[in-house]
């Protein structure tokens, strides 16, 4: 039996309130216009949040932080918004990769191969890494995410114009950014921020506080860039038992452009997406896998499971707010919210499974 509450025995949750009735009225009343009712009740819990900053007597510097914060993220969020249907792979990499370094080149080229499979690539937006991204991509396969530094903060000549550029206050909320509007994370060589970004995308589906995705290192064909640091990852990290060894399944690596590029459009060749509905995970598939694998799945994946077995089937009545996806076959199964790291490895399962077109 699964440990999370069902809905007739999860507790109550209290009221969010000003604690002034009157005040709580006003706010209700400015946003009555707004037609959806979840919608309607988080701008009011948010406006709520506001009012008790000021109850609290929240500093000067801290009401800075979070006013710009949520200007931040709101112009972000209008800016993505008509996009969100494409497919985005964030890259990370040093900015002072100058055009003859091999990286480069590998960057440029991998930009233009995820363009031509209809995707598009977030950068941090300055130079090295990040405009050789852009050049293979172009631009209207390009976004950018800068971030205001006394340093290497002017964006390159691809992007700054256009309006897939957003200009950034605060690292969080870039970070945030990054993870949120895109669905691969791709490494190219680079120094503290690439490494920051890479260990927040691994950490983010380690804890499964993000979807699965494709997080790959990138070197050159010949390259050892990374070599060091995957040893001490998939080697020392589990030897010492600091990750499992079905952690290391978020950990892929690439020789190449080309083989990077074939990573990440694999990852999603069956699998869409996912959403969990009460007790259940819901995997979007982007078409149903053979019945006998569906019973191979039960056998060899068993450990994940919190009861019962997998099943295939139509979407969930739940899931009829993303119309759509309702076309969208599902893997259906009540998901232990532990194994993340075996949850990566059933996502190249499921690919594996599924039926390949013909050659």
């Amino acid at each position: 039996m699964s440990s999370e509450p069902t809905s007739a025995n999860r507790p109550r949750r209290r009221a969010y309130t000003t604690h002034d009735p009157a005040v709580d009225t006003r706010l209700a009343a400015i946003v009555g216009q707004v037609e959806d009712p979840r919608d309607r009740q988080l701008i009011l819990e948010m406006m709520i949040t506001a009012y008790r900053f000021g109850s609290d007597r929240a500093s000067t510097g801290d009401l800075k932080i979070v006013t710009s914060a949520i200007k931040e993220l709101r112009y972000a969020f209008k800016i993505f918004r008509p996009y969100r249907h494409l497919r985005k792979v964030a890259v990370f990499g040093s900015a002072r990769v100058s055009r003859s370094h091999p990286a480069y080149g590998e960057a440029r080229r991998f930009g233009r191969l995820i363009a031509a499979a209809g995707w598009s690539v977030i950068t941090g937006a300055a130079s090295g890494i990040m405009r050789a991204g852009h050049e293979g991509a172009g631009l209207t396969a390009s976004f950018g995410l800068n971030i205001r530094l006394p340093f290497e903060q002017e964006a390159n000549p691809v992007i700054a114009k256009d309006i897939k550029l957003v200009t950034c206050k605060y690292f969080f909320t870039r970070k945030l950014l990054f993870i949120k509007e895109s669905h691969a994370t791709a490494l190219f060589p680079g120094g503290f921020g690439t490494l920051d970004e890479g260990f927040e995308s691994l950490t983010l589906v380690q804890t499964g506080k993000s979807d699965p995705r494709p997080i790959v290192f990138v070197d050159q064909p010949g390259g050892r860039y990374w070599d060091p640091l995957l040893k001490f990852l998939l080697r020392r990290m589990p030897r010492h038992r600091m990750i499992s060894p079905q952690e290391c399944a978020l950990v892929q690596v690439a020789r190449s452009a080309e083989e990077a590029a074939r990573q990440i459009l694999e990852f999603y060749r069956v699998y869409h997406s996912q959403r969990y509905v009460g007790e259940v995970l819901s995997i979007r598939l982007q078409q149903p896998l053979p019945e006998t694998a569906i019973g191979r799945l039960s056998h060899e994946f068993r450990d994940i499971l919190s009861r019962g077995e997998f099943r295939q089937g139509p979407a969930l009545p739940q899931e009829a707010d993303e119309p759509e996806l309702a076309h969208l076959p599902r893997l259906l199964f009540a998901f232990n919210r532990r194994s993340f790291g075996r949850l990566v490895q059933l996502v190249h399962r499921i690919n594996a499974l599924g039926p390949r077109p013909p050659r």
